[in-house]
């Protein structure tokens, strides 16, 4: 309600009440209803930083529920990442142990991402999900490279029984031959040479003419007589599929052919001193997919001299192939 207002007329000599225009007293309530609704948003402000309101509770009860859910989430993925972290170990020294396979390696698949690909979380829930981000994305590259490994024991599986025949597994010579120490596979100081070069296989000493045998069925795919003080002098390479190649190097004399198919124990050649030598020995390599690898873990520790003899049997009943039009150099 507006007061009252009056004005001395001298005319009547009484007071008159003054008449406010209609306009100006509607422009009075709208001022005074802003005023008092500026004031409401000023107290509502000043409580709001004082005292702590439930629409704070609110918030502050949603970030906790957030952060306990990703909680559980890093705790799945823990969880998860130990059972894939299992299922390689089996697989490293279980699955590819019985195949003969080399561990699965994939280039930059343990590299992290860098921090830029997560500059759009910082700040979240104090690095929360950053944080959450980042565990998900190594637990996703473990799992890749697990199912590649997974792929490729597939196919191995598929051929199980001729991939066991073609792995290299026997010795290339018969034990009972064997004179001195084997030479180790990996550097060592030449003895021609005088300078520390890698050693892609093993060495084993012996007499000249000793019989050399394939250590898994295969294919000769290479055979050489080589220089004559130099390198491997005469050769035989022999692919068996899967990956798998083996060498025979420094022979006396060589008994298959390029093409010609051999099986595991078979007499392929004669031990010599050919090429870069200082005695009768045989130079054996075992590479695998493009990689010379350590012949001695392809050796069955356990066989006896009685099974060696009875694989080279069997292997000599085998009729030696003869391949029209293929030279032996």
């Amino acid at each position: 309600m507006y007061k009252k207002e009056y004005k001395f007329n001298p005319k009547t000599l009484a007071y008159e009440q003054i008449e406010r225009p209609k306009r100006l007293k509607r422009f009075t309530i709208i001022r005074r209803a802003l005023l008092f609704i500026l004031a409401s948003l000023v107290v509502n402000l000043v409580y709001s930083l004082t005292y702590y309101t439930p629409k704070l509770r609110s918030l502050e009860a949603e970030g906790s529920r957030l952060a306990g859910k990703f909680a559980v989430l890093d705790s799945r993925m823990a969880a998860t990442n130990e059972k894939v972290t299992s299922l390689a170990q089996r697989d490293n020294y279980v699955y590819r142990s019985l195949f003969g396979a080399d561990t699965l390696t994939i280039a930059g698949i343990y590299t992290p991402y860098s921090e830029a690909t997560y500059s759009t979380l910082n700040g979240d829930y104090n690095g929360i999900v950053r944080n959450s981000w980042r565990s998900l994305d190594a637990l996703t590259r473990e799992i890749y490279r697990q199912s590649r490994s997974l792929d490729e024991l597939q196919i191995l599986s598929k051929d199980k029984e001729k991939m066991a025949a073609s792995i290299p597994a026997i010795w290339p010579i018969n034990k009972k031959d064997l004179r001195g120490p084997i030479g180790a596979f990996g550097r060592r100081l030449h003895p021609i040479y005088k300078r520390y070069i890698p050693h892609k296989g093993i060495d084993f000493g012996g007499r000249r003419g000793d019989p050399i045998y394939a250590t898994g069925n295969g294919k000769v795919v290479r055979s050489e007589k080589g220089l004559r003080r130099k390198g491997y002098g005469q050769q035989l390479v022999i692919d068996h599929g899967f990956g798998y190649k083996t060498r025979y190097a420094h022979l006396n004399e060589r008994l298959v052919v390029v093409g010609q198919e051999v099986k595991r124990g078979e007499l392929i050649g004669y031990m010599g001193s050919t090429g870069g030598s200082t005695g009768p020995h045989l130079h054996y390599e075992v590479i695998y997919m493009g990689n010379n690898v350590d012949p001695i873990n392809y050796f069955r520790r356990d066989m006896t001299e009685a099974e060696f003899d009875h694989i080279i049997e069997q292997a000599k009943t085998t009729t030696f192939e003869t391949i029209e039009g293929t030279s032996n150099e």
